[in-house]
């Protein structure tokens, strides 16, 4: 089949299949065209007679039959965008996304010149690369406990030639026994465990430890918040991304923690989704 058949019948295909708007449905077919040909967009505009030959829509075939079955468009690709940096993502990884943008620039707001920050459940590091890309005078350390999403994370370093972090496999703060910081950023896991979202949408596919976090979602939180003060430097700051219906909770928790100017901030959606505390 030619580009532009393709383009069109994908879309209604996906847009059915997956409830998606229609922009969003041609966008995820154009992706994985471009992932296919290995093309930017303007090619598939400028082409849209080609006619892929058998064995490129074989490709195209398999990784769209996977799309409607639900998986994650940033895993059949293999990456993702992120504050303006392009990050390998895996089945090891949370996906990063666009709300998780607003963690990075309240932290980027909040770091002295030449602080240190550490950067708690990586992931895929696109929280700690971010910061760190934008401010190469500050040292980052980055953990995580799961080794394969820590490979994901140094792979990402290298990718982006970031050279101003370091990765260590750590269950939060066990492996940075006397370390302090300025600034410890987290988007933990939040939700709960019988929680039926779960059961749906892209979270079906990411790995389940990295978003489930006991019966109210709130276990690693309480975990980071009663440890983090033997972490931080006086006057250092602890941020928290955390669910849409989570903040005023955590908030009670920070305080109760003896954490001060203790606040919440808004995401894209208008949603409390950033919380923090002050030493």
């Amino acid at each position: 089949m030619m580009i532009q058949e393709l383009l069109s019948s994908g879309a209604k295909t996906l847009q059915t299949a997956l409830d998606l708007d229609p922009a969003s449905a041609r966008i995820e077919v154009q992706c994985l065209l471009q992932s296919v040909l290995k093309v930017n967009r303007a090619y598939l505009l400028t082409y849209p007679e080609r006619v892929l030959s058998p064995e490129e829509s074989a490709r195209y075939t398999c990784l769209f039959e996977r799309r409607l079955a639900g998986e994650p468009i940033a895993y059949l690709l293999g990456v993702r965008e992120f504050y303006g940096l392009s990050f390998k993502v895996t089945p090891d990884t949370l996906i990063p996304r666009p709300d998780t943008e607003l963690l990075v620039e309240l932290a980027l707001q909040h770091i002295p010149r030449g602080g240190a920050v550490l950067d708690l459940g990586t992931g895929s590091g696109a929280i700690a690369l971010s910061i760190a890309h934008e401010r190469p005078d500050t040292e980052v350390v980055a953990v995580d406990a799961s080794e394969s999403a820590l490979k994901v994370a140094i792979e990402n370093a290298q990718r982006l030639n970031v050279g101003n972090v370091r990765l260590l496999h750590s269950d939060w703060f066990s492996q940075l026994a006397g370390e302090r910081f300025d600034l410890i950023v987290s988007n933990p896991p939040y939700i709960e465990t019988g929680d039926v979202h779960l059961a749906s949408g892209d979270v079906r596919f990411e790995p389940l430890g990295a978003l489930t976090s006991g019966a109210d979602g709130l276990e690693d939180i309480r975990r980071i918040s009663a440890e983090a003060k033997h972490h931080l430097c006086s006057g250092g700051r602890l941020m928290f991304e955390h669910g849409y219906n989570q903040a005023l909770r955590v908030r009670q928790l920070l305080e109760s923690d003896g954490f001060l100017d203790v606040a919440s901030f808004l995401d894209l959606s208008g949603t409390e989704r950033v919380t923090t505390g002050r030493a």
